[in-house]
């Protein structure tokens, strides 16, 4: 059965919605080195952010495993003592319904390696 396009009150059909393309990377290694230097800017502002805020920014491209990659690379910002935890804000993600998400803060090092 195939969805029916509901035609304008003035009798034209409109053109379907296509969601913009999003880019997405072959792999995680890969992923990661496209991703990497723009949270390490960031980091160096001192500013607190989302990890959505820094990637909507930027543009970036999705990772292979979306579920799991965005968190592993916060993960691994804060393990390298780049970024820590700030605290909770509702995510600005269209998809996800302004649910909670952790809010990040660049560390002090971070700011001294960026000087």
């Amino acid at each position: 059965m195939t969805n029916p396009i509901q035609p304008a009150l003035d009798g034209t059909i409109p053109e379907p919605k296509r969601p913009a393309r999003q880019e997405r990377a072959e792999d995680y290694e890969t992923w990661l080195a496209q991703v990497w230097p723009k949270y390490i800017d960031a980091a160096a502002t001192g500013r607190t952010f989302t990890c959505f805020e820094i990637a909507d920014e930027h543009k970036l491209p999705e990772p292979p495993d979306s579920a799991h990659h965005w968190g592993r690379l916060m993960t691994l910002l804060q393990d390298e003592g780049y970024i820590r935890k700030a605290g909770w804000a509702c995510s600005s993600r269209p998809t996800v319904n302004h649910s909670g998400v952790r809010t990040w803060k660049g560390t002090a090092a971070a700011r001294q390696a960026a000087a």
